[in-house]
């Protein structure tokens, strides 16, 4: 690779840090109104329209926030963005031939759905976890929470707590009861297989597991965010 080549990469590549670094600190303050997940959605299933109604971060079931944190991150108030102590658990378990888990935080996932793609790749895992230092020093973690919520996809289509909590309940995201909260949550993984409106004995089963955790932290686990 000649040397031209080279510094058109680098020159490229530090382009593109100077954006996704501007937008991040224009989504500390202004609602993103996409993200790469839903663009991809868009594309690839050919739906022009999503579900998706932005709720700010008090207008969220407090039972809501406590339930992703109980199932996706119980670190979420300690960490700096990436986890270390979740990634060297999750690969002491593959060595020991429990198979392959993830270790994403919610930041991590945060980034991942407003800036980067699907898939199981070193290079993406690298770029998420970069993005998702950067989120945490530039974004507060209710601030990153609140993004969160708003971005996750809880069914195919329906990205958001506040189109979901309509979708699947009738009720506005302020309304979500502890179990809703705790059926949302337990879709996260694959919102595309696991259904809140067709649950499988598999996500009842996720649900009283995420109604556990959420009782072993407490009902203001969140409140120093």
């Amino acid at each position: 690779m000649s040397a031209k080549i080279l510094r058109w990469v680098a020159w490229t590549f530090l382009g593109l840090l100077l954006i996704v670094t501007a937008l991040v600190l224009v989504f500390r303050f202004v609602n993103p109104p996409t993200s790469a997940f839903m663009l991809t959605y868009k594309v690839t299933h050919q739906a022009p329209d999503l579900r998706q109604e932005w709720v700010s971060y008090d207008r969220i079931s407090a039972w809501m926030s406590l339930a992703v944190v109980a199932s996706e991150d119980q670190r979420f108030p300690y960490h700096w963005g990436v986890d270390f102590r979740a990634i060297q658990h999750a690969v002491s378990e593959y060595i020991d031939g429990d198979g392959l888990r993830g270790a994403s935080t919610i930041t991590q996932q945060t980034a991942k759905n407003l800036f980067l793609w699907n898939g199981r790749s070193f290079v993406r895992k690298a770029l998420e976890a970069g993005l998702a230092l950067t989120l945490e020093a530039l974004w507060s973690k209710q601030r990153i929470l609140e993004v969160y919520l708003n971005v996750a996809e809880f069914g195919p289509g329906i990205y958001g707590v506040g189109a979901a909590s309509q979708a699947f309940f009738g009720i506005p995201a302020s309304q979500l009861s502890r179990t809703q909260a705790a059926m949302l949550a337990a879709v996260l993984p694959n919102p595309r297989i696991l259904r809140v409106d067709q649950p499988t004995s598999y996500v009842w089963e996720r649900v009283r597991w995420i109604r556990r955790q959420m009782a072993q932290l407490g009902a203001g686990y969140l409140k120093r965010l």
